[in-house]
């Protein structure tokens, strides 16, 4: 998403670099986890179970027994404008560049974002009206200050277990051993 994101960027405003990226807001010793500014940043805030469908669950049968059905799990998305402080006017414009892109594309599915996950159907992005008492609390618990900003609900994010896969990306170098035996 935000390639696409990024791409909407490079048409509307004509910038070269990317303007949206996915990170957390402060790394866990406090410090600003954001490398450069005068950008859009991504971050997940929260992860809910969908309680909508829940009369429909079932158990499915797989070759590994019975399993329960894919999970659906809304996301909370919230994007940050981090800007210097001489820029705020630029960080309202950029946000408000992002609830544009929204706006016209609040949902995406393989019609229209061929490069979706094969394994997502659909994702749906609505506004999250939140009040001054709960963005306060927000921000303190994410150990950030306060940037322009916007919560986004992502809904229906499907998990199946059965097709996580576990990642590790390939090592490459030498690894030096001082053990002759094992040269």
């Amino acid at each position: 998403m935000t390639e696409e994101m990024n791409e909407f960027f490079r048409n509307k405003l004509r910038v070269n670099e990317e303007k949206v990226v996915l990170s957390g807001l402060v790394n866990q010793d406090g410090s600003i986890a954001i490398q450069g500014e005068n950008k859009i940043i991504v971050t997940l805030v929260n992860i809910e179970k969908e309680t909508a469908r829940k009369g429909q669950m079932k158990n499915v049968p797989s070759i590994h027994g019975t399993r329960a059905d894919a999970i659906q799990l809304n996301l909370y998305v919230l994007f940050s404008a981090y800007f210097s402080s001489g820029n705020y006017p630029e960080a309202l414009r950029f946000l408000s560049f992002i609830i544009a892109y929204f706006q016209q594309k609040n949902v995406f599915d393989r019609s229209n974002t061929p490069g979706l996950d094969t394994n997502i159907e659909r994702l749906s992005f609505e506004i999250v009206d939140v009040n001054p008492d709960t963005l306060s609390n927000m921000w303190s618990t994410l150990g950030a200050k306060y940037m322009p900003s916007i919560l986004y609900k992502v809904r229906m994010v499907n998990i199946d277990g059965s097709i996580v896969n576990e990642y590790r990306p390939v090592i490459s170098g030498m690894i030096h051993d001082n053990n002759p035996d094992t040269r």
